[in-house]
């Protein structure tokens, strides 16, 4: 190398940065700047915020992502665990992030609840008609009911509501 230096100057994109920094800041600050980078840097895909503490819901995650196959690549999952901060930053509620499914879509607007779960049902081909049945008009404030109230009865046991 000509120039004298050592090694030549290496460019570190922000995905790279994220990967070193659970060794500078410990997990929960590694946790929050992928968050932000993720926010920030957007590449046209979906985000779902979603509780990581929650047995049933890590298994619906794992059920959607083997639905999805390929296609879940334009999918980010957060979990809001520990992020009340974060999800104030940027407009979620975290109250409402617990108790109510949120989903950052490709023009990072914010659903949740039941259009949440029509958007997730709509990006898998086997789910589209799913998504069409639970946006009846008569299905979708029953369907809401009920999940609001498997919801409470399940933070309820586990001490978090």
């Amino acid at each position: 190398m000509g120039s004298g230096l050592p090694h030549p100057p290496r460019i570190i994109t922000m995905l790279q940065l994220v990967d070193v920094l659970p060794n500078l800041q410990g997990n929960g600050g590694a946790t929050m700047a992928r968050a932000k980078i993720q926010r920030h840097e957007n590449t046209g895909g979906v985000t779902v915020f979603y509780d990581g503490a929650c047995p049933s819901c890590v298994r619906d995650r794992a059920q959607y992502e083997k639905l999805l196959g390929s296609k879940g690549a334009d999918i980010r999952w957060f979990d809001i665990t520990g992020q009340e901060a974060l999800l104030r930053e940027i407009g979620i509620d975290p109250h409402k992030a617990l108790t109510e499914l949120h989903v950052q879509d490709e023009r990072h607007q914010v659903l949740s609840e039941m259009d949440a779960y029509i958007l997730l049902l709509k990006k898998v081909p086997l789910l589209k008609p799913l998504a069409w049945l639970i946006g009846l008009p008569l299905i979708r404030p029953v369907l809401a009911k009920v999940y609001h109230g498997m919801v409470t009865n399940r933070l309820r046991r586990s001490g978090r509501l």
